[in-house]
């Protein structure tokens, strides 16, 4: 897999290609938009109003992560990322929490930008971190969180900060031994030229962000399309409370929690309200933070991204390494709030 120091095709110059929708995302968004269509069918009525739901709670995240994307993309400077963000940078996985606390998008948004940060050079533990911590760590979540569970949002909040930062360290263990694919070439982190800010030019700016966004749209989005499209078959036609029949505190029912989790998160602020649903029915707060966490663990559209975009391995450990953290943390939090 080649990496370039640019995605978006930009130049020293100013001149800027924009690229070309891929075939992937073109195919699949083809088949979106069909179902879409069929769906307003009124045999399929549950289908439509499970997608234009899960559409209008992603749509702004999504546009937002790929936006952020493309800034990143033209303006900041590979040098900048690769100081901040890598392979021998000790504080890295500090900066990568804090960068996650600054970011609004929810995780499918994050995705994009997190497929820039390890393009522009960010380890490759930077990046899982980053990508664990921003979803439910970051400002407006957090918000959320705090509107629905009050104080207790708080161990939510951490919870996610601590899995983050134990998954950024055991993936620098798991680097040092050779057993994850490498970081991203990036940039030397001692050449840092702010060249397309100090020489500003509108024009050339819209278009270097706007290829940088498409170049994205074309690793991220066909990925994401998946994911509503399946959650809305899942939001549709899985009766509510089924959920709180099987989704019980004892281990069994924290395990569906699991697997349940892996198939429908598609959006922090889309999943928060349905968590504390299963907060008001259960009456514990370990099942809802299983719910949330492992929603981003185990998402099987980050997971497939990681593996097109970083490799298998990389993909491949991330469950394995948050699963049984998110696990027991769910098990604490159930004992303490039962």
């Amino acid at each position: 897999m080649e990496h370039s120091s640019h995605c978006s095709g930009s130049s020293s110059d100013g001149r800027t290609a924009l690229p070309r929708p891929g075939r992937k995302l073109l195919i699949v968004l083809g088949i979106f938009l069909g179902v879409l269509v069929l769906s307003f069918l009124p045999v399929f009525a549950p289908l439509n109003t499970s997608l234009l739901q899960y559409l209008a709670v992603i749509w702004w995240a999504v546009l937002l992560g790929l936006l952020l994307g493309g800034v990143i993309d033209y303006f900041v400077p590979d040098g900048f990322i690769v100081a901040a963000l890598g392979r021998h940078k000790r504080t890295a996985l500090f900066n990568a929490v804090v960068a996650g606390l600054l970011m609004s998008a929810c995780s499918h948004g994050i995705l994009a930008i997190a497929i820039q940060l390890y393009k522009k050079g960010a380890s490759v533990p930077a990046v899982i971190t980053f990508l664990l911590a921003s979803p439910w760590a970051n400002v407006p979540v957090t918000i959320l969180l705090f509107g629905l569970f009050g104080a207790q949002a708080l161990l939510i909040v951490f919870g996610a900060m601590a899995i983050a930062l134990v998954t950024g360290f055991i993936f620098t263990l798991l680097d040092r031994l050779g057993w994850i694919e490498g970081s991203s070439p990036g940039a030397d982190p001692d050449i840092v030229q702010w060249h397309n800010i100090r020489n500003f030019n509108l024009s050339r700016a819209v278009k270097g962000v706007a290829a940088g966004g498409i170049s994205l749209a074309n690793m991220v989005l066909w990925w994401i399309l998946i994911g509503v499209l399946l959650a809305a078959l899942i939001g549709a036609y899985v009766p509510e409370h089924w959920f709180m029949q099987f989704l019980g505190p004892d281990l069994p029912g924290m395990l569906v929690t699991l697997v349940f989790a892996t198939v429908l998160e598609v959006c922090s602020e889309g999943t928060s309200p349905i968590a504390f649903e299963l907060y008001n029915n259960l009456g514990v707060l370990g099942n809802p933070f299983i719910f949330l966490m492992a929603g981003v663990a185990t998402d099987y559209t980050e997971i497939g991204l990681l593996w097109s975009n970083i490799g298998r391995r990389t993909a491949i450990w991330l469950p394995i390494v948050t699963v049984p953290q998110i696990m027991f943390l769910g098990f604490l939090l159930n004992l303490w709030s039962s």
